[in-house]
């Protein structure tokens, strides 16, 4: 018996497209087996990150975080794979780049919180939603 295969959403971030990582970081999830069902280079624009954010609209590291995810290209990857979602969440670390262990995405290539150059969807119910707002036909 396998699995049901699960999808997560993934934004590598406007820091890893300027500093030209995006070919690393999609290599890390291509290598660890994981299905690039759908991608996509956009911009998010403020509608869109207060949709995405919306449950952080009124704390106060919000605008700060709205700037830096409207500030450039992104690039919006749709994932599939057994447990997915857990297994993106371990690959990229801990939010703190600073902190997050070496061996994952942000331990070996951030050294920010804010600019953290991955996010992903942390439970099957924000990977819905997140998915419905970014790839709505898929």
């Amino acid at each position: 018996m396998t699995s049901p295969i699960e999808r997560s959403l993934v934004l590598v971030k406007p820091d890893a497209v300027r500093r030209g990582l995006l070919g690393e970081i999609i290599s890390r999830f291509e290598q660890k087996g994981l299905a690039i069902e759908a991608m996509e280079l956009r911009s998010m624009d403020a509608s869109l990150a207060d949709q995405h954010y919306a449950d952080h609209v009124e704390k106060a590291f919000y605008p700060p975080l709205k700037e830096f995810m409207t500030s450039g290209p992104l690039v919006a990857l749709v994932l599939g794979g057994d447990q997915v979602i857990e297994v993106v969440r371990a690959m990229i670390g801990a939010t703190d780049g600073r902190k997050a262990a070496a061996g994952t995405i942000r331990g070996d290539l951030s050294l920010s919180n804010r600019e953290n150059l991955v996010h992903a969807s942390d439970s099957p119910e924000s990977a819905a939603r997140e998915l419905a707002l970014w790839f709505p036909k898929l």
